[in-house]
């Protein structure tokens, strides 16, 4: 897997990565290939090699970012931790949000400890936040596409929130239509991140296109490509 042409950012602390999707970023409990197998390749003279400083599932692409040494990976650990890490995600849902805008402020809980990470709403769960805002919607109203901002990082946070307002994420193989054999992949993309890295810096940006899998379903919805923010 080559990862240098999908170098978004890099300096003495941090990488960005366009992390594509359909590949997991570390190993699971039953081993496979993952993202980590391939973080040599992003050394760049250290002795080690970079390493996850947040995470991304499986099937979602876009911004990844990446500790250089250790001391690094604890800054960024604790600006994730404390929510100054501003994160966008771009997705398709099925169906039509009757607003423009809105905020999600539903609690998320374990769905089954047999399901690993599966999450559902559950108001004796964690407090989970986001913020959601529609870019575009299809003209038979089947598809919109949507920007989230998530607040808290909790597992699978945008999916089940999606799914609880009734409208998952297109290609979504947990909490939508995805389950289907021959669906579409998961349409939901980390588009930008924004990290206040160094007290007294500008924060660190980076902006990942979409993957091409997402681009016709968002241009049904009237995305009209590097045209569009």
């Amino acid at each position: 897997m080559d990862l240098l042409s999908r170098l978004l950012h890099r300096d003495g602390l941090m990488l960005i990565i366009d992390k594509p999707a359909g590949v997991a970023v570390h190993r699971g409990p039953k081993g496979g290939p993952s993202l980590e197998d391939a973080f040599d390749q992003l050394r760049f003279g250290l002795p080690r090699a970079p390493a996850l400083a947040h995470r991304l599932d499986k099937d979602t692409s876009g911004c990844l970012v990446l500790g250089r040494h250790r001391k690094a990976l604890d800054r960024l650990g604790k600006l994730f931790k404390s929510g100054r890490v501003d994160k966008t995600y771009w997705a398709v849902v099925e169906g039509a949000p009757a607003d423009e805008e809105g905020e999600i402020d539903l609690p998320l809980g374990r769905l089954d400890a047999a399901r690993g990470w599966w999450m559902r709403p559950d108001p004796l769960g964690l407090p989970s936040r986001t913020s959601w805002r529609v870019l575009g919607r299809s003209p038979d109203s089947a598809l919109s596409f949507i920007e989230f901002t998530p607040h808290t990082g909790r597992t699978h946070q945008i999916r089940v929130h999606a799914q609880a307002m009734g409208w998952p994420i297109l290609g979504d193989p947990i909490y939508g239509s995805g389950r289907r054999e021959g669906s579409a992949p998961l349409h939901l993309h980390a588009r930008a991140v924004r990290v206040p890295m160094q007290d007294g810096k500008p924060p660190v940006e980076a902006v990942a296109a979409p993957p091409a899998h997402m681009t016709e379903a968002l241009a049904a919805c009237g995305w009209r490509g590097a045209t569009q923010p």
